[in-house]
């Protein structure tokens, strides 16, 4: 039998049937659709999760430092090493409630800022230098000087507060570089710098730099003090986070009272994370200069994990789904859904390109993990390190271009993600 023929000669009622049968699954499918009210339900509760998660391991991470300052010793340094490295995937699974909430914007800069110029903190080695023409805090060392007058402002560093360390130091002078507060300068504090390029090895600060009796580097009550004070300062400002999510929180109710709004919210978040921020400044820009300082976690050596835990909150937030640090789950209605019930394909191939994405990081981190730490991933002449970040970053492009195709399929307004000169405009980054 001739099968062209047979096909061309198909009764028309049957052919009339499929397209009805077709239009009727399709009416089906966005009857079954959640409504956006529902949708951003799910993500604040996600949110209000993830932020709870971050608090929690805050306070281990606070409960460690105590012992450090305590009883310094080798063991009680890894302790508390131990437990920021842990806090790490909870904070940055809630990455991708940023860009578009202001209140998380706003906010954002007090607890991950970076990079930050660690002179202003602490002791630095010589080839840190000793000036910069846009960073007259460069070398402060808060540390070592109770009294500091730079350009003629005065601070008074005698006691070492959250408050001297929110008020005076963060973003010092106007710059943003100067960091006094969050996970990096803490993780300086428990690490120190690396001082090893883009060879092996992480920041090797001994734990006699918080001994009264057998003090190293000089000023280590001081070091104690600014330690205390930040792991202090991310507990209560982490805690303020978490309440602005509860059910009366301002965050939630910004998106609530006009849940149409809130998934362009939810897109935003989602493209300017993947695209903008991880894929081109925080991975590219890096990959480009090889250049070890532009890694995120660049005391600890952490960055591969927290890159991977990036993209699955970009996942989390498109499917409504969360693993909690307990191991239960918060899941509901979700953008996936919406998208699903408009372009099932575009959904279908949202989900693998995240999927993707996730994969190729943890390609990256299974590599930091047998001891290729990601900055030496990014160095010069490392064909197979750069090829694998590389990787990474393609797929973050790719699942953004879907991101794209989604929010049209919604027909979604005021979506605006984040662009990079590390993806846009190369030649800019060189300049």
């Amino acid at each position: 039998m001739n099968t062209r023929f047979s096909m061309a000669r198909r009764p028309l009622a049957a052919l009339a049937a499929s397209v009805a049968l077709v239009g009727f699954l399709n009416v089906a499918a966005r009857a079954q659709a959640p409504n956006e009210a529902a949708v951003v339900a799910t993500y604040s509760d996600l949110a209000l999760a993830g932020y709870e998660d971050a608090l929690a391991s805050a306070k281990t991470l606070k409960t460690s430092v105590d012992a450090l300052i305590a009883t310094p010793s080798e063991e009680t340094l890894g302790a508390a090493r131990a437990a920021w490295t842990a806090a790490r995937p909870f904070y940055q699974q809630t990455e991708a409630f940023r860009f578009g909430n202001p209140i998380v914007d706003d906010w954002e800069g007090r607890v991950n800022a970076w990079p930050l110029d660690e002179g202003l903190i602490d002791y630095v080695a010589p080839t840190y230098g000793t000036e910069s023409d846009s960073n007259a805090f460069y070398v402060a060392n808060v540390i070592a000087h109770p009294q500091l007058t730079l350009n003629g402002e005065t601070i008074d560093a005698t006691v070492i507060t959250p408050t001297l360390l929110k008020e005076k130091l963060q973003e010092a002078g106007g710059v943003e570089a100067n960091v006094a507060t969050g996970y990096h300068a803490i993780e300086f504090l428990l690490w120190g710098q690396d001082l090893n390029g883009t060879g092996p090895g992480a920041g090797k600060r001994p734990a006699t730099d918080y001994s009264t009796t057998d003090c190293t580097n000089g000023h280590c009550d001081r070091r104690a003090a600014f330690l205390k004070a930040a792991s202090d300062l991310l507990v209560a400002d982490l805690e303020e986070m978490v309440g602005n999510w509860t059910q009366s929180g301002a965050a939630r109710k910004r998106l609530t009272d006009d849940p149409k709004a809130g998934v362009a919210v939810v897109l935003t978040g989602m493209g300017s994370l993947s695209y903008g921020e991880l894929a081109g400044e925080r991975m590219k820009l890096g990959l480009l200069l090889h250049d070890p300082e532009e890694e995120h976690d660049c005391f600890s050596d952490n960055t591969h994990v927290s890159h991977l835990y990036d993209a699955i909150g970009i996942r989390n937030v498109y499917t409504g789904r969360y693993v909690r640090l307990d191991g239960s789950v918060v899941e509901g209605p979700s953008v996936s859904d919406l998208v699903a019930a408009t372009s099932p394909e575009i959904d279908t191939e949202l989900k693998a390109k995240l999927d993707a994405t996730v994969g190729a990081m943890e390609a990256v981190a299974k590599a930091a993990q047998a001891g290729e730490a990601y900055d030496q991933q990014i160095a010069e002449g490392n064909v197979a390190g750069n090829a694998r970040v590389q990787a990474a970053i393609d797929g973050l492009i790719a699942q953004t271009r879907v991101i794209e195709r989604a929010v049209a399929a919604l027909e979604v307004k005021n979506v605006q993600i984040e662009g990079s000169d590390s993806l846009d405009n190369v030649n800019a980054v060189f300049q």
